[in-house]
């Protein structure tokens, strides 16, 4: 408990270091000689709380539905970005604004959750029927899988002159997030907090259906639960911020490594260090160049890349 205090602190301050870093002048000094309508305690409200917040939603989310994708996978490398499940739910979004160009952002997300959730249902049945014999070959499958849905949605994105938006719901950018256009994101903490009440069966269920049957739960009935706050989670962060490589894979492995692989431990301290790692990411990108920004889900890409690599290297001996 002490420790899972100090992790809450270090998420604490790195929010406060988000909330005074950019191109308007806002400081504390700033803060306390203004008034609610001068312009440093507008821009605190409206722009660096929501995106502050957005930070610390997106990344824990994301990093529980990576934890939730690899019990369920029963693979270390599973995560929604190599699962086709992000692929599936930017379809979605560019299927509705094709057909419904003003339709609102929970219309957005809803389409993004329905084909998401099918193209991790098709996942997972690729998954049980080819004969599996690495664990590497899970996320190639996933990859290929998202590679062929991410072609279709391209073709129908030039074809109808949308590349430019499509672009916005594949890269992770919270530049834009203002007061109103975030909130969506609290969902994601809705279902977070249900991942934790269900996370004795996701433990569970990721020892495999037999052994889930035999202790009496409807192992298909986890499964859904678990690919439905799956596919949720991913179609409310597209839509609200885009999406971000490698987090929900990096941060459950790191995770397992310092507290294993029982769920209910574990998910606290996914919830910290996926906040952490976003925030980290976004000032590391807020900074290099300042005054100009560098979108969260490049700089998270190279340092996840990096992370996956270890990862592969550090696991490669057990497996050989």
């Amino acid at each position: 408990m002490p420790k899972l205090l100090f992790g809450v602190l270090a998420i604490l301050v790195l929010a406060i270091i988000s909330l005074f870093i950019g191109v308007s002048d806002v400081t504390p000094m700033s803060l306390i000689s203004s008034s609610p309508e001068d312009r440093p305690m507008q821009v605190l409200l409206i722009s660096r709380v929501p995106r502050t917040l957005a930070l610390m939603l997106s990344g824990s989310a994301l990093a529980v539905a990576g934890l939730l994708m690899q019990m369920l996978a029963r693979n270390r490398f599973v995560e929604p970005g190599t699962a086709g499940t992000v692929e599936s739910a930017v379809f979605g979004i560019l299927v509705i604004t094709i057909f419904w160009p003003g339709s609102p952002l929970i219309a957005k997300m809803l389409a993004a959750t329905v084909t998401a959730l099918m193209g991790t249902a098709l996942f997972m049945q690729i998954l049980r029927r080819i004969p599996l014999r690495s664990t590497l070959m899970v996320p190639l499958v996933g990859i290929m899988l998202g590679g062929v849905i991410s072609s279709i949605t391209a073709f129908f994105a030039y074809r109808y002159d949308l590349l430019q938006t499509l672009g916005t719901w594949t890269m992770g950018d919270f530049s834009g997030v203002l007061r109103g256009r975030y909130e969506l994101l609290y969902i994601s903490a809705g279902l977070v907090g249900i991942a934790w009440i269900a996370a004795d069966r996701f433990t569970v269920a990721g020892l495999g259906q037999d052994f889930t049957t035999n202790l009496g739960l409807n192992y298909r009935r986890v499964l859904t639960l678990g690919l439905t706050i799956v596919s949720m989670v991913t179609a409310v962060v597209v839509v609200s911020v885009g999406s971000i490589p490698f987090l929900g894979l990096i941060v459950p492995n790191l995770v397992s490594m310092a507290v294993g692989d029982n769920a209910r431990r574990a998910i606290p301290w996914i919830v910290l260090m996926g906040a952490g790692f976003v925030l980290t990411c976004d000032i590391i990108g807020r900074v290099i160049r300042f005054p100009y920004e560098i979108p969260i889900g490049t700089v998270f890409g190279v340092i996840g890349s990096a992370l996956f690599l270890y990862l592969l290297l550090r696991r490669r001996p057990a497996n050989g």
